[in-house]
């Protein structure tokens, strides 16, 4: 059975903007990707240059031939390349898209407004779109190659599944059983290009279901663990964490030759 990927929409939109080229049928298969269940995504300026408008209208402005792309999930203290434009917007949206065309340097940032209730949730988003410095030499001095992500992405996966055994969280946590199973299942990709490098791919699954087994193993302490179990367990779940941010930005940075 497939598992579902709970990625960040930013993620979704920069692993879209590479294989758009023009594409007005792409843009919008890109548009069903990104959305998800999300109401219509929304565009805004915010020194971008470009009119506010609707999300496929985003995806044709910057999805050309030779464009540059890349996700970024920055937190307070760790900003992963972030352009200092965008920095505060993007550490408290906690993601960015980074954007380079022939017309310049660019970033999008959603502004997401949940409504509804747990049971039947809804989501507004507006991109809102910036100019900024050039970005890529940054991006990829910050998070290396996609090889030493795949690589570091798996020995977090080792930190990951420890911490969470040492909590014994699937004696229980329901939900902690379903995360740790979903490591085995095969991964729901429909939601990304269909011509997506087969890595990229496997690499931002694993990384949202690591960005996942972390948000169950934080929720509390679980079992009668004492201060400095607790402490190193929050330092290895930041290592996992990290590891999991800078693969999902590898897995979608493309630099254009």
């Amino acid at each position: 059975m497939a598992s579902l990927l709970e990625l960040p929409r930013s993620v979704h939109l920069a692993a879209w903007l590479p294989h758009v080229r023009g594409s007005v049928a792409v843009a919008r298969h890109a548009v069903t990707g990104i959305q998800g269940d999300d109401e219509p995504h929304t565009t805004s300026d915010a020194g971008s240059g470009l009119p506010d408008g609707d999300l496929e209208a985003l995806l044709l402005a910057w999805g050309v031939p030779g464009v540059s792309a890349a996700a970024v999930l920055p937190v307070p203290g760790d900003v992963v390349g972030v352009p200092p434009e965008v920095s505060q917007a993007a550490i408290d949206a906690g993601e960015c898209v980074l954007v380079s065309t022939p017309e310049g340097s660019f970033a999008a940032v959603p502004d997401v407004t949940p409504f509804g209730s747990p049971v039947e949730p809804g989501h507004m988003v507006e991109w809102r779109t910036y100019a900024v410095s050039p970005w890529a030499l940054g991006v990829v001095s910050s998070v290396g190659s996609l090889a030493e992500a795949d690589r570091d992405l798996r020995e977090a996966l080792r930190t990951a599944t420890e911490a969470l055994d040492s909590l014994d969280v699937a004696r229980w946590r329901d939900d902690a059983v379903e995360a740790l199973a979903s490591l085995r299942a095969e991964p729901d990709t429909t939601a990304f290009p269909r011509d997506l490098e087969p890595r990229r791919a496997r690499v931002l699954a694993l990384a949202a279901r690591l960005r996942r087994i972390v948000d169950l193993a934080t929720v509390d302490d679980g079992g009668a663990v004492n201060l400095w179990q607790a402490d190193q367990r929050t330092a290895a779940l930041r290592h996992v964490d990290h590891a999991a941010r800078r693969a999902m930005c590898a897995a979608t940075l493309v630099v254009a030759d």
